[in-house]
């Protein structure tokens, strides 16, 4: 009897999973084809019914198929399970695009610089350690590392985090993780775990690519990620980091923008107007209020050349000084002329944000 089950279980075997080319029966098929070559009444190789000799279907469960045999049935039971594995839903997209990933060391030490000087309180007030973002590193995670050791300078507490919108370059920065510095995979949305926000963003040679158009949504999903009175900091400099500009803004939306210079390259001031940030590098035209910024700082230069014979920092600090008589200058209120020794000067955003004509300053 055994034997003659096992036979029997080797043959409905054979007939669900028939071998390749061989054609299954016209009962299988659910037709009236010929009687089994095997004489059986009934082939077994149907799942949802069984056909005998001389009479209709007689419906079973798709679990369960019979096993003919002499005197009787035998059925069993088969539960099917999928082996495949769960669907995994892939981690969102950054936000943001790839950039050219061009830096070198001591490209943005201005910039690290003014917000060390400028930002510094805010950061030593922080209750808990102040988090700083170093957006868009590029190829190499040099200016990280730098930020880090500058504004340690000025809060031992700080911890940077960079990141970047390119896996490999995320990957190929894991060998500088140190205390304080990490990195991640991410873009504009800032993947800082919550309730952590960063009290400085820094957003260096980022949105050139960009459309002057994407400019202010960029600027609102990075002001959201701030912490109360944070700071971002947005601009462009040149591949060796002489000539920069950059826009300051907090969460309410831009406040300052602060010209940098490395003053023994310098020609003229308008020669920073190729380094203008995206929001207003296309707006250096005449009836533009950055413009006319600029005409009068050359105007400024051109007065304090005989200051040049004490040197061009003299010359650039007698320059900003006759232009604070008619530019809104935030560092003119406090201690500039230290700022100013360094090659800077900042101006309110409002007198330069694109808008009515201001050639009418003289």
């Amino acid at each position: 009897m055994r034997e003659a089950r096992e036979a029997a279980f080797l043959r409905i075997l054979s007939g669900l999973y028939p071998a390749r080319g061989r054609p299954a029966c016209g009962r299988y098929r659910g037709g009236t084809g010929p009687a089994c070559d095997r004489g059986r009444p009934a082939c077994g190789r149907r799942r949802a019914g069984i056909r005998s000799a001389g009479g209709p279907s007689r419906a079973v469960p798709p679990s369960r198929v019979p096993l003919q045999t002499g005197t009787g049935a035998v059925f069993l039971r088969f539960t099917l399970v999928s082996m495949s594995p769960p669907p995994v839903t892939p981690p969102p997209r950054p936000v943001g695009t790839v950039t050219r990933g061009t830096t070198h060391p001591n490209r943005l030490r201005r910039m690290d610089r003014w917000i060390a000087a400028v930002h510094g309180p805010a950061l030593r007030r922080s209750a808990a350690a102040p988090v700083a973002v170093d957006l868009g590193y590029g190829a190499a995670p040099w200016t990280a590392v730098e930020l880090l050791v500058r504004l340690r300078a000025a809060e031992p507490r700080t911890r940077v985090v960079g990141v970047e919108i390119e896996p490999t370059r995320v990957e190929a920065a894991r060998a500088y993780v140190r205390d304080g510095l990490s990195f991640v995979h991410g873009g504009f949305e800032v993947p800082i775990p919550d309730p952590v926000r960063p009290l400085v963003i820094r957003a260096a040679n980022v949105l050139r690519q960009y459309d002057e158009e994407q400019v202010a949504e960029v600027w609102r999903r990075l002001c959201g990620r701030l912490a109360p009175g944070g700071l971002l900091v947005e601009g462009t400099c040149d591949e060796i980091g002489r000539r920069h500009v950059w826009v300051a803004l907090g969460p309410e939306g831009p406040r300052t923008v602060t010209f940098a210079t490395r003053l023994g390259s310098l020609d003229r001031p308008s020669d920073l107007a190729e380094r203008l940030p995206k929001a207003l590098i296309h707006r250096n035209v005449p009836g533009e209020p950055v413009h006319a910024f600029l005409r009068d700082f050359d105007r400024a230069w051109a007065a304090a050349a005989p200051y040049a014979s004490l040197g061009a920092r003299q010359r650039w600090i007698r320059a900003v000084r006759l232009l604070a008589a008619d530019w809104p200058l935030t560092d003119a209120r406090t201690d500039g002329r230290r700022r100013w020794r360094q090659g800077e000067v900042t101006v309110e955003w409002s007198a330069l944000a694109p808008g009515p004509s201001a050639e009418g300053r003289d």
